[in-house]
């Protein structure tokens, strides 16, 4: 397994899981059925057992999700003995739907179309019939749900010390290295992988195995003899890479790119997914293509990426500085993040990697900072990045200093187009109250 500061990956979660169960009276999993969650609740199932104590486990099942995943989780659940609470929702929460322009958000678990849900609803979960959670709004979205939830279990257990497992790898994504390396953010005793939960006193974020490799959950599963999702060889027969194996609902901006899968995998549902959410076949056929947004490069043959990226950037910066700012902030903290992470400097960075190792986002290149620049991504997600408060209210300032910053036809990122009619409604209903 990988070796950080002298120790193997292992041992460092296994010291981090104990430290957490010294330092919080109530632990909680966030768990998803996928390779990280599975690795890493299984390593708190050894502490706890061993320590004698109790952590409860958070599941929210999205509906479109593979069956071996239900039954992977399902059987985890049974076989876990330190679960108190098992909380597996199936609320309707709005998604995602990255495969339609006709249906950009989808409900999961809408009682008016139950008919057509690709799956039966499990026995045990807490759905709208007998919802325990008074915050609960019908299609809120994932991402605010989870912040409530953790509100509402700080209250439950009387605003005790509360500690939220989350199974990430900060090499997966630059968001969330920068999770783990912020220095802006509250940590419990000076611990790196803590985060605590603002507004929450006492509620923090626990990340074990944020310096895992995707190696690192193999070599641990078959070492140990851990259980996990079945789904994952299938997809490895099937074509796929581990780097590049995804689960989760299959309809997001990420998510949709292995469509097809779900289709050859799990063919004998395939159907139902089909009459459940617009756009379903016609991601399957066109999610690699420039039907759904990943176009074609005009950068002319005579130049390099590293020039094509700089003269798209300098040609921003003629139509808007602010903009051109923006991006150069960001593609700074990109270069930053590899020479931090694998000691590759600004001068090592080749003009363009082999084009699967970009796909999966583990290599840094110019290809990929001008095709972002293409994208007009503002919050350059193709470089890792996501949506963060500071880039929307960046965003904000440059709409209303600019009106003709973004129109209905400058970008094909769906969240800029909603943010950007949202701030425009805003704009109209100041200029109406003065």
């Amino acid at each position: 397994m990988k070796i950080y500061n002298d120790k193997n990956v292992f041992d460092a979660a296994m010291e981090r899981i104990e430290f957490a169960f010294d330092n919080f009276e109530n632990l909680c999993v966030s768990y998803s059925g996928g390779k990280d969650s599975t690795v890493m609740i299984q390593l708190i199932e050894m502490v706890a057992k061993k320590r004698n104590r109790k952590y409860d486990v958070l599941f929210i099942d999205m509906e479109a999700q593979y069956l071996m995943t239900i039954e992977h989780i399902k059987t985890l659940k049974n076989k876990l003995e330190c679960i108190r609470d098992f909380y597996w929702v199936c609320l309707p929460l709005s998604l995602r739907n990255a495969v339609s322009v006709f249906e950009p958000r989808w409900i999961c678990w809408e009682k008016s179309k139950k008919e057509k849900w690709v799956r039966e609803m499990p026995d045990c979960a807490i759905n709208e019939d007998n919802n325990i959670f008074p915050f609960f709004k019908y299609a809120m979205e994932f991402e605010e749900f989870v912040p409530e939830f953790e509100k509402w279990y700080s209250e439950k257990y009387n605003g005790s010390m509360c500690g939220h497992f989350v199974g990430i790898r900060s090499d997966e994504s630059l968001n969330r290295f920068r999770t783990i390396v912020s220095m802006k953010k509250e940590r419990l005793k000076g611990k790196p992988w803590t985060t605590r939960n603002k507004p929450l006193e006492h509620t923090y974020s626990i990340y074990p195995i944020y310096d895992w490799r995707t190696e690192d959950d193999w070599i641990a599963t078959f070492k140990y003899n851990l259980e996990y999702n079945y789904v994952y060889e299938l997809m490895y027969k099937n074509g796929l890479s581990i780097h590049m194996q995804r689960l989760c609902q299959p309809f997001g901006d990420d998510q949709k790119n292995g469509l097809d899968q779900y289709r050859a995998i799990e063919a004998e549902n395939w159907d139902r997914l089909l009459k459940r959410v617009a756009g379903v076949n016609f991601g399957n056929i066109y999610c690699r293509t420039s039907a759904l947004g990943n176009i074609t490069s005009q950068k002319p043959d005579h130049m390099t990426w590293q020039e094509w990226a700089l003269y798209l950037l300098e040609s921003i910066g003629i139509y808007n500085k602010k903009l051109e700012k923006h991006y150069a902030i960001k593609i700074r903290k990109f270069f930053q993040y590899w020479e931090e992470k694998c000691g590759c400097t600004l001068d090592m960075v080749e003009d363009e990697a082999d084009k699967k190792m970009e796909s999966l986002k583990i290599v840094p290149s110019w290809r990929r900072v001008a095709r972002a620049l293409e994208r007009n991504d503002f919050f350059l997600t193709r470089l890792s990045f996501g949506e963060t408060k500071s880039d929307v209210k960046y965003l904000k300032e440059m709409i209303y200093g600019c009106n003709n910053l973004y129109d209905e036809n400058s970008t094909d990122s769906k969240p800029l187009k909603r943010l950007y009619n949202k701030v425009k409604e805003e704009m109209e209903k100041e200029k109406n109250e003065e």
